[in-house]
């Protein structure tokens, strides 16, 4: 990977910032709603962190497609296989470190403002929720990185997955009621919930979304055999 600098928001701070603006102004006012989540509610910041692992997924790669730049790469790296699997493992062990701290530190922020309402990291299901979100993330980054290797453009990518996280999913949810369980954000954010309905579970959720992930990978790697540098 000759360029991981990924875009600012996948750092720590804008996360913890959005954590504590939600958390101390409506956190327990929600709270208190009959039927919430306090579990997903506790990761909220998250909805932020997946545009992130995102445009650093589709960005970290998109950088090999502009001026020669994955000619340059091929001649130190000749095999194609080889050079795809080793970005991609940098992609996504980059972003499972730095999303289990966003996770962990976006539940533990927020927990300081929800007052009678404050979930603590022994209860059951914590646990799994901050661990499980930072694999989400990972998973959503290399979903990214997959189809931007079919693409070649980080924009094409990120034109068509921000708006499908954050208008068209919610849309084909309402429409198509447990179908949408299946779309790779809906699936895999079942592991930060507490209360569950379907077909899916918690690690069953982020199965899917893993299943998405990796049919972006492979197809991303047949591209990248196929096609010329």
């Amino acid at each position: 990977m000759d360029d991981l600098r990924g875009p600012g928001p996948l750092e720590q701070k804008p996360v913890r910032l959005v954590t504590v603006l939600a958390s101390s102004t409506v956190g327990q006012a929600e709270a208190g709603n009959p039927g919430n989540d306090l579990l997903f509610s506790a990761f909220y910041a998250l909805n932020f962190g997946q545009i992130a692992a995102i445009s650093f997924g589709a960005t970290a790669l998109s950088s090999e497609f502009l001026n020669g730049a994955l000619r340059t790469s091929l001649t130190a790296v000749p095999s194609r296989s080889r050079f795809y699997i080793a970005k991609m493992a940098m992609i996504g062990g980059l972003t499972l470190v730095i999303g289990l701290i966003t996770s962990f530190a976006a539940f533990l922020v927020g927990q300081l403002f929800m007052g009678e309402y404050r979930i603590r990291l022994g209860e059951p299901g914590t646990l799994r929720a901050a661990f499980g979100g930072g694999v989400y993330l990972a998973l959503m980054a290399l979903f990214a990185a997959g189809l931007t290797a079919v693409l070649r453009s980080a924009v094409a990518v990120l034109s068509l997955l921000i708006p499908f996280i954050l208008v068209v999913s919610f849309v084909v949810g309402d429409i198509a009621g447990g179908v949408a369980q299946y779309l790779p954000d809906r699936a895999g954010q079942l592991v930060l919930r507490g209360q569950h309905a379907g077909g899916l579970g918690p690690w069953t959720g982020l199965a899917v979304t893993a299943g998405w992930a990796a049919v972006a990978l492979v197809a991303g790697w047949w591209a990248l055999r196929k096609r010329d540098a």
